[in-house]
């Protein structure tokens, strides 16, 4: 049988999932049964355009409540404390500047299914979260990118 995948995953990002998961249960399905429903009182369902969308939606729907229901069964929570206070590792904020001269750019490493660039937040499986675990500060690494490779300076870690 085949090892169960699990999702590494901050206290935190599981908080967001379960409230995620909550509404759509709660606010979001009885919303698009009620669509379905409307959509249906129209008539023939054979050419009926809103009770596609209602449906189509319906499904994304029901697929984004199973995923979330799949991570947070296999959730495996980060305890970042229990590492070196100065080495990367999933959970933890991580300093970084591009060498020679780049302006610092700091980020979260968090599991896949809550990661959000935007927001600071990078996945323990890109190219960036890959270079810098294990590394401790004042460590240079080099970052395998599609653009090349990239050398960084790891400058506070926290």
């Amino acid at each position: 049988m085949a090892e169960q995948q699990s999702y590494p995953m901050t206290a935190e990002g599981r908080v967001k999932l379960e409230e995620e998961l909550e509404d759509l249960k709660i606010n979001q399905r009885p919303k698009v049964v009620e669509r379905i429903k409307i959509a249906r009182s129209y008539g023939d369902l054979s050419e009926n355009s809103e009770y596609e969308s209602a449906k189509d939606e319906q499904s994304m729907l029901e697929s984004r409540i199973q995923t979330i229901e799949h991570m947070l069964q296999y959730a495996e929570i980060i305890d970042s404390n229990s590492s070196n206070k100065d080495e990367v590792t999933l959970g933890k904020m991580v300093t970084f500047q591009e060498l020679p001269d780049e302006e610092p750019e700091t980020y979260q490493i968090v599991g896949a299914a809550e990661a959000d660039p935007m927001a600071g937040k990078i996945s323990n499986e890109s190219p960036i979260a890959k270079a810098l675990v294990g590394h401790k500060v004042n460590e240079e690494v080099v970052i395998e990118t599609p653009a090349g490779p990239m050398n960084v300076k790891i400058t506070e870690v926290k």
